[in-house]
């Protein structure tokens, strides 16, 4: 039964992506909008594929891993349709808290940085995928397991939102209405994926806003986006892509003064510096790499 389910999906995706990314290049030539470049789009495949094949090999673990959990659930579920709306959003809270440590822990944005280092944005961005994400992502569903929910339903649920978070990824839709309030759209998500100072770490949810105006990361597209991050990798070398930040991570820890330096430069904000000096009630904030001083009122 889980297997057909994420077969369905698959038969299901595959074709809607082909045809609405084939509109999307129909749609950008005639609009003389130039939303797609051949090296980058190949960029946003081969990643995709890297991603997806660390995720097969390493499922079986994570799996097990959850099940672990799951038999030692403290809470059974009755009630199916309660189960699943439960699960979607449980999973989307989850995924938030993901997704924002990916942004502030520079660690993982290390990981991370992959998904934004492109300057266009277009349908295929949304498969240009975090690689090495696989391996540590399903800590954040433990907890799912641990209340009761399968993991196999887990990753469904997971991979159903992940549909919707591809179709973000778009310039041809402007804004949704009331679906603005509730859900991620591709206003929200542009912002999201936007360098410039007010955009950036902004619109952290997969499939619900809500949890961004919860928590304060919410901002609504003004002015035009700039896509991509303040320092892009140096080439379209596969390995410079995906690798550029832990460089960068490196080479500041070789210079960092002392332990707890070397430790932030690994675990603080990205763009944290050991000789940056902050006055006042304010925070330094991940700037896809450069240092950014904001209020702490926003965050």
């Amino acid at each position: 039964m889980d297997a057909i389910r994420e077969e369905w999906l698959i038969l299901i995706s595959t074709p809607i992506y082909i045809i609405i990314i084939g509109l999307e290049i129909l749609l950008s030539h005639l609009q003389h909008r130039k939303a797609y470049t051949v090296k980058d789009t190949i960029a946003n495949i081969y990643l995709m594929l890297l991603n997806s094949g660390i995720d097969l090999a390493f499922m079986v673990v994570y799996l097990a891993i959850l099940q672990y959990f799951f038999i030692h659930a403290f809470f059974h579920w009755s009630h199916p349709v309660i189960y699943w709306l439960v699960l979607l959003v449980g999973e989307d809270f989850m995924y938030y808290w993901l997704h924002r440590f990916d942004h502030e822990i520079r660690f993982f944005w290390a990981m991370h940085v992959t998904h934004h280092s492109s300057e266009k944005f277009n349908f295929t961005v949304g498969f240009r995928s975090s690689v090495f994400q696989p391996l540590y992502r399903f800590f954040y569903f433990i907890p799912l397991a641990f209340m009761g929910f399968r993991p196999q339903d887990i990753a469904f649920i997971y991979s159903a939102t992940q549909i919707w978070g591809i179709f973000v990824h778009t310039e041809m839709i402007n804004k949704m209405g009331w679906l603005e309030y509730i859900f991620v759209t591709p206003s929200h998500h542009r912002v999201h994926h936007g360098k410039n100072d007010q955009y950036i770490d902004r619109n952290m949810g997969m499939f619900l806003i809500i949890w961004d105006k919860m928590f304060g990361t919410f901002e609504p597209e003004g002015e035009k986006v700039v896509y991509g991050v303040t320092k892009p990798p140096t080439s379209n070398n596969p390995a410079e892509t995906v690798f550029h930040e832990f460089r960068n991570m490196i080479n500041d820890v070789k210079q960092a003064p002392d332990i707890k330096s070397k430790l932030m430069y690994v675990f603080g904000r990205p763009g944290w510096r050991h000789d940056s000096i902050v006055h006042g009630p304010s925070s330094i904030a991940h700037s896809k790499e450069k240092t950014v001083i904001i209020s702490s009122s926003r965050m």
